[in-house]
């Protein structure tokens, strides 16, 4: 991997932790108080999907450059990168679902359930940060 690229990960690092930093606040919001703050509401939204995208840029990225085969759909894509070693299996598993959720904020396959995504956040802030994390201390193992 050359350092351009290298960078490039660790800019959509620095894009799911600014992300994060957004959704702290709405984190401590009631589901109530959530329903009632539309821009709130839909910024979360944004700062979720903005972060998952990061993340799965990140994941087709890394299992190219390291030869795997890209998974047909971006759940696969946790897994494949827990298979080459890159987050822990257990952090896969957790962070796999969130792809569904980033489907359904930018297709709105179904009406977006005002307590699933407050709760989303919640998980979120404690997952990404270790994704976060674990990429980084391959890119540092990596000599990157």
């Amino acid at each position: 991997m050359s350092p351009v690229d290298a960078a490039i990960i660790r800019r959509k690092l620095a894009h799911i932790a600014a992300s994060l930093d957004g959704l702290r606040p709405i984190s401590r919001m009631s589901v109530e108080e959530y329903r009632a703050r539309f821009y709130e509401r839909k910024a979360a939204e944004r700062l979720l999907q903005e972060a998952i995208e990061a993340a799965l840029d990140i994941n087709a990225h890394l299992i190219a450059e390291l030869g795997g085969d890209i998974p047909e759909d971006y759940y696969g894509g946790f897994l494949k990168m827990s298979e080459l070693g890159l987050i822990p299996p257990e952090l896969a598993r957790s962070l796999a679902p969130s792809a569904g959720l980033r489907n359904r904020l930018v297709h709105e396959y179904e009406t977006i359930e005002d307590a699933k995504v407050l709760g989303s956040v919640g998980t979120l802030l404690e997952l990404y940060p270790r994704y976060i994390q674990a990429v980084e201390a391959y890119l540092t193992k990596a000599g990157l």
